[in-house]
């Protein structure tokens, strides 16, 4: 406490991830699965949803609501995960980095070509998950505020 015993809150920041999935219960899955916020070193989450190709890739072109990390579902349909990822590192300029979720972990081959920053396999590992979305986003971070 401080100010003579009234304490003073900022708002902490936060950082947006988006999840693209067509599976509404993915999507789900993913959310409880990290819950508000993956590790304690790091902002809150503040989730967008996706489920089309098309709503991800007007989401990373709107500059106004930038996304800081992505997590796409490689089992996705029509457009999986993976194509989503390499499009997206070949066409958005300072692509977010990328958590994809593979359906087996023999498609680790598939999530490199994908150029996927991090790879969790499904079915979703709360630990796995959380652990690697800190790890972006930690990445993130510095990655912003070396830009500045």
């Amino acid at each position: 406490m401080a100010n003579g015993g009234t304490e003073i809150t900022e708002r902490a920041p936060k950082m947006r991830v988006l999840i693209y999935s067509d599976d509404a219960a993915v999507r789900e899955q993913v959310r409880l699965a990290i819950g508000r916020r993956p590790a304690a070193d790091v902002p809150k989450v503040e989730f967008v949803e996706c489920a089309t190709a098309p709503a991800v890739f007007k989401r990373l072109n709107d500059a106004e609501s930038a996304v800081d990390v992505l997590i796409l579902d490689g089992e996705a349909k029509p457009a999986g995960g993976m194509g989503v990822c390499r499009q997206a590192k070949d066409e958005i300029y300072r692509c977010p980095p990328v958590l994809l979720l593979v359906g087996r972990r023999d498609d680790g081959w598939l999530a490199t070509w994908s150029r996927a920053d991090r790879v969790v396999s499904h079915p979703v590992d709360p630990v796995a998950l959380a652990e690697s979305l800190a790890e972006l986003m930690r990445e993130r971070a510095q990655r912003l505020s070396a830009a500045q």
